[in-house]
């Protein structure tokens, strides 16, 4: 129950903050990633805030073997840089400059009932789906 109660209340801060951050929408997120035409830079400090956040809890993380609810820890532990690895990013930059929308504001979107949202949460449950039958991981 304690592990339900931890991933809805982190669900709920994080939807939050995509929303606050303007995460969530994407026309902001285009014009974040318009560097050439009228480029809205406020998105750099959503990242820049998130990062500060995140490296003190992974290099505390890091040296933990168990959660704060008592799991092991599942950090990642290779820092190959492979085919794979730079496919799937240059498939995801690609598909976040298209739509806006990558999978945590899809959730939110789709969450509200806008159809870009739910259109991009079956798109994506798709690409998941082929990778997963292509590449059987």
């Amino acid at each position: 129950m304690k592990r339900m109660i931890s991933a809805a209340l982190a669900g709920l801060i994080f939807g939050s903050g995509l929303i606050v951050a303007g995460m969530a929408n994407p026309a902001k997120v285009l014009a974040f990633l318009d560097i050439t035409g009228r480029w809205d830079p406020s998105l750099a400090l959503v990242m820049a805030g998130a990062i500060a956040v995140a490296l003190p809890a992974f290099a505390w993380a890091k040296r933990r073997e168990r959660s704060l609810l008592g799991e092991a820890m599942q950090l990642p532990t290779s820092r190959r840089v492979d085919r794979r690895l730079l496919a799937g990013s240059l498939i995801f930059g690609i598909g976040w400059g298209l739509a806006g929308i990558c999978p945590g504001p899809a959730l939110v979107l789709a969450g509200s009932g806008l159809a870009d949202g739910l259109l991009f949460l079956l798109a994506m449950l798709a690409g998941m789906a082929l990778h997963s039958r292509l590449f059987r991981s």
